[in-house]
């Protein structure tokens, strides 16, 4: 049984989730850059403004996390699951998550981050 709350186990996962999520768009920035896609701009664009937007919800984590003494470490990986230790209020658990869920989840964040500029560009108008 895990002794952190909703809201801890929240936050670590968030901070396991999002600098994810941006390597795999730095990754796809790089891709467009070097295909033959004619206009490239647009979606350079959108990934620019996911990633920061991206960049501003991980600083506020990492500072909550810090606010209430918490670390994340990633301990080991093999072809099916991720082990990351939890460190909290002197207190260390072990969480061992499925590597293709890890996939699904940020998966599912950028289909969430994609839409939300969508919206909130479509709203400006």
């Amino acid at each position: 049984m895990t002794r952190l709350s909703k809201e801890q186990i929240n936050l670590f996962e968030q901070a396991i989730y999002l600098p994810l999520l941006l390597i795999v768009l730095e990754r796809d920035t790089s891709i467009i850059k070097e295909s033959g896609i004619k206009l490239k701009e647009p979606y350079l664009t959108l990934i620019d403004q996911v990633m920061r937007k991206i960049q501003l919800q991980l600083k506020q984590i990492k500072a909550d996390m810090k606010q209430q003494q918490m670390k994340l470490h990633k301990l080991k990986q093999d072809e099916s699951f991720t082990m990351y230790a939890f460190l909290f209020n002197g207190y260390e658990e072990h969480h061992n998550y499925f590597n293709p869920r890890i996939r699904n989840k940020v998966n599912e964040l950028l289909m969430q981050y994609i839409l939300r500029m969508e919206e909130s560009s479509t709203s400006e108008k």
